[in-house]
């Protein structure tokens, strides 16, 4: 399916009849509509939206269902469609005709049992007579079967399910929210729009009516006392959902409000910064806090190094260190050596006395006892004068104890393993202590210096109010969380009596039958979506990684992705190599839309829908690497027929312009005056050039 044309008349800043044609080609599939901002890029989706939908509009996107809220309703919302001159001068003469309208054609479309070459789908409204008007011709013709099912139902049905919609018309920046969704309900809702792409939902919605025809069938056995009961019961049920509904409303606007509060905060921190007293009291009070905390650090840092230096002249003195060293190793030997001689003395005497003592045993004459006597006695004397000759022959120096020398032998064993690593270690720490201070020193001084600025100091109240509400919104948001929390354990309780109540009914014997079969039907559907969802959940899984690694460029960055499906509720896991869970938060805005475009490729791919995409602001958050394999992976193959609406230079440059040029068929320029915006087309090789021409013109 493509879209040959579309047709504008009165549209908002499209005033008169504006169209734009693009004659899709099967070899170059990609359109690009460029234009500056505030001249209607955002506003060509919106017409596509409405042009399909009308008042359900507000189901295919939040942003949709906010603007009609806004608004006040659907009413006063479609009237604000109309161009603003146009609706001027019909109040002031009433002459003008007050109608605008959208009108697309469709082209290659497969509609079972209607053989066509084209549908064509108009929407208007006329102010004059509040009328809105949605006609679809076949072939030029209307067709019977649009009419007998409706055109809405028919639009729904065999063009582009609206659930699903917001995958094939998004905001490339905003699609962030895809990557984001965390809570129950942003999940469930999710969960829709993948059930519908996957196809999943027309089981879903075969199961919800088989468990409504359960409900009917098990209620209409009740006895006209167990009515009133049911009654009650079902009205606490309605009642509970309608709080509930309302709560997670409530939620939501304090959602946006906290938004809103939170850019206005992220400006006034900007104009802050420009003002150079980009920070809060609070934040200097912990700049200070740091000083200190710096202060002592340098401290500690100088005592370590004057420790060090205390050994420094040590480490100076190098070879005489060495000689030092070896002069007292031989000192320690040779006092060894003289305690080991004194010992060996004591240990011959007691040797010769014992000798003595036995050779009196011996009976011998007293000459040779003698003579045994003093011999024993000079080889005793011969041996310790050698050694004492020996010892003498070390002279000492020093005379180090062994305490000393332990001592000394621990600083030389430091000099010589630890002392240069930890020196390097202590000079570096102290480096970067003085930077730090001195960087802390610095802003505390230029923040005190300006902290009288009379525009510093209204912004800092601003700013200060504006932090204010959003602690005050939190607050007010954990309340209705605490609130939800309650309603639906009522609810969970009201159900629970409920369901147990409807057991006490006595069902017709036909009606039995019914419940039955409907039971053993309802068991069967249960196990086919199960099954779907385990299928689907594969093929997406693969779908995703392919994706990702095609257009990122870290290298194995997420390894893997993972598909849960719990109950009605699918979410989706981006694993790293060692499989654990990378949270979506941490990604950077640049990473999660990577993310979510791979998502959105896989969805669209999975769901087997033919349908062209449009993509406003592309390539917002992307670097140049990125940006290439956006242009060469993704766009090429998201879709047959793919519509870019970029900001030139900003979010498409010419560089990159040159790799998307083979894939492109056609290009317009959305032009502005007085009277409003028009499209030009150019020819692919001139859009820059245009460009050039343009910005000569200006700077002329």
């Amino acid at each position: 399916m493509k879209i040959n044309k579309i047709k504008f008349q009165n549209f908002r800043i499209y005033k008169g009849d504006n169209e734009i044609l693009f004659a899709p080609d099967s070899s170059k599939n990609i359109s690009i509509v460029a234009g500056k901002n505030g001249f209607g890029k955002t506003t060509f989706l919106t017409s596509l939206i409405w042009v399909f939908y009308g008042k359900m509009m507000s189901e295919v996107e939040d942003k949709y269902k906010k603007d009609i809220k806004n608004a006040g309703g659907y009413e006063k919302f479609i009237k604000s469609l109309l161009n603003r001159e146009v609706r001027s001068d019909y109040e002031n003469n009433g002459k003008i005709n007050p109608v605008f309208s959208v009108e697309i054609e469709l082209t290659d479309i497969l509609i079972p049992s209607i053989p066509c070459r084209s549908v064509v789908i108009k929407r208007s409204y006329n102010l004059k007579s509040d009328s809105e008007d949605l006609r679809i011709f076949i072939d030029g013709l209307e067709n019977e079967l649009t009419k007998e099912v409706g055109y809405e139902v028919f639009i729904n049905d065999f063009i582009l399910p609206r659930e699903i919609a917001k995958f094939f018309f998004f905001d490339a920046e905003k699609i962030v929210s895809l990557a984001e969704a965390k809570s129950k309900s942003e999940l469930k809702n999710l969960s829709k729009a993948y059930s519908e792409v996957l196809g999943i939902k027309k089981y879903e919605d075969l199961k919800k009516n088989l468990e409504t025809l359960l409900t009917k069938l098990r209620r209409q056995g009740a006895s006209p006392l167990q009515q009133t009961k049911l009654f009650e019961l079902t009205e606490t049920e309605s009642e509970l959902l309608e709080l509930i509904e309302f709560n997670q409303e409530k939620q939501a606007n304090i959602d946006r409000e906290i938004a809103n509060h939170k850019t206005n905060n992220d400006s006034i921190q900007e104009k802050l910064i420009r003002e150079g007293n980009g920070i809060t009291l609070e934040e200097l009070q912990k700049m200070k806090s740091e000083r200190e905390i710096l202060k002592v650090e340098s401290a500690e840092i100088k005592n370590k190094l004057k420790k060090l230096m205390d050994i420094a002249p040590l480490v100076i003195a190098g070879k005489k260190l060495v000689q030092l060293r070896e002069q007292l190793v031989s000192e320690q030997n040779s006092k060894n050596s003289s305690m080991d001689q004194e010992a060996l003395t004591e240990e011959l005497n007691s040797f010769s006395t014992i000798l003595l003592k036995k050779l009196e045993n011996l009976n011998l004459d007293s000459k040779e006892k003698i003579k045994i006597e003093e011999t024993l006695k000079e080889t005793i004397l011969e041996r310790g004068a050698l050694k004492l000759s020996k010892n003498n022959s070390e002279k000492i120096l020093l005379d180090y104890t062994t305490e000393q020398f332990r001592n000394f032998e621990a600083v030389f064993d430091n000099i010589k393993s630890t002392f240069s690593s930890q020196f390097t270690s202590i000079v570096k720490q102290e480096k970067n202590n003085r930077i730090y201070l001195f960087k802390v020193y610095h802003q505390i001084k230029q923040a005190e210096a300006r902290k009288d600025n009379p525009l510093a100091k209204k912004l800092r109240e601003e700013k200060k109010e504006a932090e204010n509400k959003i602690t005050v919104l939190n607050i007010n948001k954990g309340k209705l969380l605490e609130e939800l929390d309650n309603l639906n354990n009522r609810l969970s309780s009201t159900k629970k009596v409920l369901s147990e109540y409807e057991k006490n009914f006595k069902l017709v014997e036909t009606d039995q039958k019914k419940f039955e079969v409907t039971e053993k039907l309802l068991v069967k559907i249960n196990e086919i979506i199960q099954k779907i969802k385990e299928d689907k959940k594969y093929s997406l899984q693969k779908s995703i990684i392919l994706g990702l690694k095609k257009i990122m460029h870290k290298n194995d960055f997420i390894h893997n992705v993972r598909v849960n499906v719990v109950d009605d509720v699918m979410d989706i896991d981006l694993l790293d190599k060692n499989d654990e869970i990378i949270d979506k938060d941490s990604l950077s805005k640049g990473e999660q839309q990577l993310y979510a475009t791979a998502l959105l490729k896989a969805l669209v791919d999975e769901s087997g829908i033919r349908f062209p995409v449009f993509i406003d602001s592309p390539l917002q958050k992307f670097d140049k690497y990125h940006s290439k394999n956006i242009i060469k992976e993704f766009y090429p193959a998201i879709s047959e027929q793919v519509v870019l609406f970029p900001l030139l230079e900003k979010e498409l440059s010419e560089f990159e312009f040159n790799y998307l040029k083979p894939n492109v068929n056609k290009v317009f320029v959305i032009e502005n005056d007085n009277s409003g915006s028009s499209f030009k087309p150019f020819a692919v090789d001139q859009l820059f050039s245009h460009l050039k021409q343009e910005q000569d013109v200006y700077a002329n």
